[in-house]
């Protein structure tokens, strides 16, 4: 076991500083400890091309896989207002950038 201390450098939310975050206004991390990035459109296609997007941008800036242990969609098909929600449950320590902090210290 190692001594050595990781300096994270932390929002208000725990993130990461330099996380890339989701481009829409409508999507959004949410705060929980496998966090939930959701993605919300009312278009299903729309909704899963901007996850993926996000996915490719977070796992280019961990320089590693993004761990996800979940996704889960989420809709509403009433007339007047369908959407459709995509969420990535994602690891807390990855949205940190942990990963990276670990590396740098090496």
């Amino acid at each position: 076991m190692s001594d050595k201390t990781v300096e994270l450098q932390l929002d208000d939310a725990g993130l990461a500083t330099d996380l890339p975050r989701p481009a829409d206004s409508r999507d959004v991390i949410q705060d929980v400890p496998f966090r939930p990035v959701q993605f919300r459109d009312d278009d299903l296609p729309t909704a899963l091309e901007r996850s993926a997007a996000w996915l490719r941008q977070a796992q280019q800036w961990l320089g590693e896989p993004m761990d996800v242990i979940a996704i889960h969609l989420d809709y509403d098909d009433r007339a007047g207002s369908p959407y459709y929600e995509v969420k990535l449950l994602c690891n807390e320590e990855d949205l940190a950038g942990a990963p990276l902090a670990v590396r740098r210290t090496e």
